[in-house]
């Protein structure tokens, strides 16, 4: 529901009442590593937001099913209802005038839709690979981040199914629908990836931003797109080693932290990965030892329904005859369950 400020407006003997409606409210997935968030479109979205001045209320969350589109990022407004992916947020946010890109010139706005495109045909599948479909990255970064910041039992199948969601979105873009891990497909999707920084880097030289000493929606995207490779440490990643390189692109990423996300851009990268998830119930002790508890449980009724399922073990019912005599006099017996 939407709340309304109402404003009192006095001149000589009249008054005015004003009601202003409330801001609009962006979902986006929670902060960490010293991000923002730790989602590339999550983090479009909070930077364009950022440099437009749009005053929205922001919940960060690790559940996307919270949200009122069931996804991440997602933005809800009074009049036009809710709506994903970051081109359609930001295109809600120019509806209500927070425009990151009006002073942009005509030639200046092809170029944004240009390396927009750029970034996602060859940036983006290499981020989703180093991120989502590397085993060694996905089993030490991903899958664990996602494990401990979401709560039982969505922490045991979801970060599962986003695996396959991303390597299903990395085929489509890539047109390869037998795509998977491997050293050939990490070559080509890296070298490519390299190509795109390169160009990046090329293009920004010296500025601030890509297009003066503003931010537009071009700066939202590539830090969208950088941030992650900066300051998630993957164990197995080459195309961070190649960005390190590239000093003005290094620098473009932490101005925009240090400027428009101050509070995060303090957290280290160095810190423990239990550190990600301030104000979690995971936090203390006891629920560790319960949520052990629980996983070892599940598992164990997993187990047993295989065996059963697959007819390893039996149930057999076994109907004894009733004795004749004083004991048939007794009452029924109880069985007792164990729960």
């Amino acid at each position: 529901m939407y709340r309304s400020e109402t404003l009192c407006v006095s001149s000589g003997s009249r008054v005015w009442i004003l009601k202003m409606a409330a801001p609009s409210e962006l979902f986006c997935w929670k902060d960490g590593f010293g991000l923002p968030s730790v989602n590339t479109d999550c983090l479009i979205v909070l930077a364009y937001a950022r440099f437009a001045g749009a005053p929205l209320k922001i919940h960060k969350i690790s559940n996307p099913w919270r949200s009122p589109t069931g996804s991440l990022p997602a933005l809800r407004t009074k009049d036009e209802g809710s709506c994903s992916q970051p081109s359609q947020i930001i295109i809600q946010l120019r509806k209500q005038k927070y425009n990151a890109d009006y002073d942009l010139s005509a030639k200046e706005g092809a170029d944004t839709l240009a390396f927009i495109s750029l970034l996602e045909e060859r940036l983006l599948p290499a981020l989703i690979y180093a991120l989502w479909i590397d085993p060694k990255n996905y089993v030490e970064v991903t899958r664990r981040w996602h494990g401990e910041n979401m709560s039982f039992p969505l922490n045991f199948f979801l970060p599962g199914r986003m695996q396959n969601r991303q390597l299903e979105r990395l085929r489509l873009i890539r047109g390869n629908s037998s795509l998977e891990a491997g050293e050939e497909a990490e070559r080509e999707l890296y070298h490519d990836a390299l190509e795109c920084l390169n160009l990046l880097s090329q293009r920004l030289g010296s500025n601030k931003f890509f297009f003066g000493d503003s931010p537009s929606s071009l700066d939202a995207y590539v830090f969208g797109h950088l941030a992650p490779l900066i300051k998630i440490r993957l164990p197995n990643c080459q195309l961070q080693q190649n960005l390190k390189n590239l000093d003005n692109l290094n620098t473009f990423c932490c101005n925009i932290l240090s400027l428009y996300f101050p509070s995060e851009s303090k957290e280290g990268v160095n810190r423990p990965m239990s550190s990600t998830q301030q104000g979690s119930d995971f936090d203390n002790e006891p629920y560790k030892r319960r949520k052990q508890l629980l996983s070892v449980l599940v598992a164990v009724a997993a187990m047993l329904s295989y065996a059963l399922f697959t007819g390893i073990v039996a149930i057999e019912h076994v109907q004894e005859e009733e004795p004749v005599g004083p004991t048939s006099l007794r009452g029924p017996s109880h069985e007792e369950e164990e729960e």
